[in-house]
């Protein structure tokens, strides 16, 4: 079977003089993750040598110093050279799930013109980090084929509704918004014939800079029109509990200031305050991680997939089960801040599942 993978390229261009620098962004953030230039060449494969000519040769490019040694306190990035390398971080935060679909469209397409063979299962699921994490084992099986997309909550259960997938990727928050979670997702499902299988509850609440320095705790602290808010896409899953969060706290979504800018993943609104562009997102506890960024917890979610009872006799299906209750999943989970994992493999009935509240 034959693999795609696509990357953004970075293409700056002066008068005729047009450099593509990825080589360079991946440098610059080993610098600002070491401090050391040393280390940093290391980590990117490149000699000592090297590195400094890359760096002499893009700080005359841009007509600035990207980064400034001291003596006996290592290397940092200039402003300039952290701009770069948020910028950096926030087009894979958002492209990344986009390009990884396209490359699985692509695969899909051109494997079924080789004559490849059928694929066995089709996953269309949102995107976080257990999702990837599950995608990536299911990527090392030789013997099982996976068309696994990204795509919002409700749009993941249309599919399966429409027999565009075999499993959809769903989440349900824990407590009192669980009722009305279920209200909006509860005329796709179909209680005798569709099954959910367990995978794993995260923790979301608001993405804040490291300290949090405008004290923000509660969603009743965006209304400051001095706090800059960034939100999920309109589809996502996690932008409609963000909706039922405010309506449960009577606080005005229009008043919120920047609520209107929606970004495609968990990864990208923590990017953005991460970099300064927003003081404050909704997300997974992971993704403020990811950024170095403090989080303040509002509830949990379950999340986990809902399929057509028929297929659960599926070898396929079998082995994702199997993969799904095994030692590497669990041990990949555990380094996962805010993710735990919840009866993974465990096949229960609709009803069940909609009944737990904790």
């Amino acid at each position: 079977m034959i693999k795609i993978e696509i990357e953004p390229i970075w293409r700056f261009t002066r008068g005729e003089d047009a450099q593509s620098m990825q080589v360079m962004l991946d440098f610059l953030a080993e610098i600002r993750a070491t401090g050391k230039i040393t280390v940093a060449a290391d980590r990117a494969g490149m000699s000592y040598r090297h590195a400094w000519n890359l760096i002499r040769k893009w700080s005359e490019f841009f007509a600035t110093s990207l980064v400034v040694r001291r003596r006996g306190s290592g290397t940092t990035l200039t402003p300039f050279g952290e701009k770069l390398v948020w910028a950096g971080q926030r087009l894979d935060a958002r492209l990344g799930p986009l390009l990884e679909n396209l490359s699985q469209e692509l695969e899909s397409e051109i494997n079924h013109m080789l004559q490849s063979g059928p694929l066995m299962l089709r996953v269309h699921a949102s995107h976080g980090f257990a999702v990837p994490r599950l995608r990536e084992l299911l990527a090392r099986e030789p013997d099982l084929d996976v068309d696994f997309r990204y795509v919002s909550n409700q749009n993941s259960l249309v599919s399966l509704a429409h027999d565009g997938c075999d499993l959809a990727g769903m989440h349900l928050p824990q407590g009192e918004l669980r009722k009305r979670a279920i209200t909006i997702s509860k005329g796709w499902l179909q209680p005798h014939i569709h099954r959910v299988i367990g995978l794993v509850t995260r923790e979301l609440g608001l993405i804040v800079a490291r300290g949090n320095p405008l004290g923000i705790t509660t969603v009743e602290r965006l209304l400051d029109p001095k706090v800059r808010f960034v939100n999920r896409e309109t589809e996502s899953g996690t932008r409609l509990l963000f909706d039922q969060l405010l309506a449960q706290h009577r606080v005005d979504a229009s008043r919120i200031n920047g609520y209107e800018h929606g970004e495609f993943t968990h990864a990208a609104v923590a990017a953005y305050v991460a970099s300064g562009m927003a003081d404050v997102a909704f997300g997974v506890e992971a993704a403020a991680h990811q950024f170095d960024l403090d989080f303040v917890r509002l509830l949990t979610e379950d999340y986990f997939f809902v399929c057509h009872k028929d297929i659960l006799e599926l070898d396929a299906v079998k082995r994702i089960l199997q993969i799904m209750q095994g030692q590497a999943f669990y041990d990949m989970i555990s380094t996962v801040p805010g993710y735990r994992l919840k009866d993974p493999g465990v096949i229960k009935t609709i009803p069940q599942v909609f009944r737990e509240s904790k």
